[in-house]
């Protein structure tokens, strides 16, 4: 097991007994291949065999199931509809109609699904909140907030100063805007409840058994350490990994990290904050931060575009504490200026994958229509990733229907740079993002450079600004 791992997965190992791992040993043949047991590669294959219980599958995991993105991002369940404006442009008005629709409806399906399947992960639907901490980012939604009520999908309202101060226990918020459809989890709690449904529903799942490499025979055939798995379809849902098996996917995504730090219980303080519940709270930054709490009263902050790596390499950092933890302990106490004495329980990070769309895609090898691979979650997995199941389910069983014809099965939609220019594209976009917002903050116009500069990346946000002005 990874010596070093988030707060969620050492949480969720720690209430398992007797934990039995079940390496691949040998040369086994089925019908599909999943690669990855984290969210994708779990709700794929359990959406499989619902549809047709007679096919044989088998998950590979490299560790544990959980022990990689899926197990360390911030367990925040926010919906696509921030991202309509965008979308509806980059893949048409009803796929992206539906893609809105479908992740709403994913927090009910998931929450419905744990209390069905005894899964306790800390599930709370108690919605999600944008806020602005300064005049330019007032009003940010009032485009998008048009459009998904003229598509009648719209959720959102704005709320005033008073109360959207009153519902994030923070005076910094001056503006905002509240969606009910939303919450928090528990992620690696969940992760562990799926593999163990999973295995009741019949499906072998091999664990610290990584795929070192595949080929093309009559079958396709996977390599691991100590076996092989003989196949007629292979699912990868390895997500930041997928670019080292698949070179033709390099310039599709760049690997950022997100980086969190979670508190020690502060229940009392928590309840002061009126924060006792499953509400997430992000800013309207393009680097946004994000805040939540957990059932047993500790309050997490995390923010992503930190540490870029070049040539899409998972490197080493993003297996450890996070490298800006002081900078996230300040930005908490700036938020919440009553925390600034509580100590901080653990810090963490992990390899975030953007597509140049800030949208996932699906599809199939190029020379291969058999092996399929879907990721590009944007920092946005919890919700999307269980869409993305229903995606890859509909596309491993050659389903005719509006997902498997969708325009986000069609593969990457655009391309970042090759290296060196993506690397060092990267750096000096996110440093000029920093800037400026530093200057919005300060109540001080940002450099003409830097706005521009931001604009090219407005991709990477949780917050539409299509039609911002940023």
């Amino acid at each position: 097991m990874t010596k070093f791992q988030s707060f969620w997965f050492s949480d969720a190992i720690a209430k398992e007994k007797n934990i039995k791992i079940n390496e691949l040993s040998n040369n086994i043949n089925t019908d599909i291949c999943v690669v990855g047991g984290g969210f994708t590669g779990l709700w794929t294959a359990l959406k499989i065999k619902e549809k047709d219980s007679s096919i044989d599958i088998t998950i590979i995991e490299k560790d544990l199931c959980g022990s990689g993105a899926s197990g360390r991002n911030g367990g925040c369940m926010i919906p696509q509809s921030t991202k309509f404006l965008a979308m509806k442009k980059i893949v048409g008005v009803e796929d992206a109609k539906k893609m809105v629709k479908a992740s709403e409806d994913a927090v009910y399906n998931i929450r419905d699904f744990c209390i069905q399947n005894n899964i306790d992960a800390k599930i709370r639907i108690d919605g999600v909140v944008y806020a602005a901490t300064n005049k330019s980012h007032e009003g940010a939604f009032e485009d998008l907030i048009e459009d998904l009520k003229e598509k009648k999908i719209n959720s959102w309202k704005r709320l005033s100063k008073e109360k959207i101060q009153e519902l994030t226990g923070s005076e910094r918020n001056i503006d905002g805007y509240y969606s009910a459809i939303g919450g928090s989890l528990q992620p690696a709690l969940l992760i562990r409840g799926l593999k163990k449904i999973a295995e009741k529903k019949g499906i072998k799942i091999f664990e610290h058994s990584a795929m070192l490499s595949y080929k093309e025979n009559n079958n396709i055939i996977v390599k691991t350490k100590n076996g092989s798995i003989g196949c007629k379809k292979l699912i990868v849902a390895i997500n930041a990994w997928t670019p080292s098996f698949f070179p033709f996917l390099s310039r599709s995504v760049i690997l950022v990290s997100s980086d969190m730090i979670i508190s020690e219980p502060i229940k009392d303080k928590l309840e002061n904050l009126k924060l006792n519940n499953g509400l997430v709270i992000l800013d309207s930054n393009l680097f946004t931060h994000y805040c939540r709490t957990t059932t047993d009263g500790r309050i997490i902050l995390g923010k992503g575009g930190n540490t870029f790596s070049f040539n899409n390499k998972v490197i080493p950092s993003y297996d450890g504490p996070s490298t800006i933890e002081n900078y996230l302990k300040k930005s908490l106490v700036s938020f919440f200026p009553s925390l600034k004495n509580i100590k901080i329980t653990k810090s963490w990070n992990g390899p975030s994958e953007r597509t140049k769309t800030g949208f996932p895609f699906f599809g199939y090898h190029p020379k291969n229509s058999n092996i399929l691979y879907g990721f590009g979650y944007s920092g946005n997995g919890v919700l999307t990733c269980y869409v993305g199941g229903d995606i890859l389910s509909c596309m491993a069983l050659n389903e005719q229907n509006s997902w498997s014809q969708s325009n986000f099965c069609k593969g990457p939609i655009k391309l970042f740079p090759p290296e060196p220019f993506r690397w060092f594209g990267a750096i000096i976009i996110r440093n000029a993002i920093r800037r400026k917002e530093k200057a919005e903050q300060l109540e001080i116009k940002p450099w003409w450079i830097d706005r521009q500069l931001a604009k090219l990346a407005t991709s990477i946000g949780r917050v539409d600004k299509e039609k911002y002005k940023i």
